[in-house]
């Protein structure tokens, strides 16, 4: 059984499910802002681009870019973290230790 959270007893089925996806949230707000940089860099350097690639294949290249930096920061950030959240909220006591049990009660 965990402890019992300050925000009382009806937390307690919520938390598990709200910190990952708040974190889900929060991490892909920031991934697509890095994408929308990778996009913006890109975009003005397109000039030294399109004389080796042309217009369109700078447009591609733009695009896909900035597409590839969204998707491996989900994949390979966002995705196990909220995965390691979750566990670490599901599970009694996940490192074993006496400051996990703490600090479960205020979250």
């Amino acid at each position: 059984m965990q402890n019992i959270s300050i925000w009382g007893s009806w937390w307690m089925p919520i938390r598990k499910w709200f910190y990952p996806i708040w974190l889900l949230y929060e991490i892909s707000y920031r991934f697509y802002e890095y994408s929308w940089t990778v996009h913006t860099y890109l975009s003005n350097a397109q000039d030294q681009i399109t004389c080796y690639l042309g217009g369109l294949g700078a447009q591609i290249l733009t695009i896909s870019c900035s597409m590839v930096t969204f998707s491996i920061c989900t994949a390979f950030l966002s995705v196990p973290a909220c995965f390691v959240l979750y566990k670490f909220f599901s599970t009694q006591n996940l490192t074993g230790t006496e400051l996990e049990l703490k600090m479960k009660i205020w979250f």
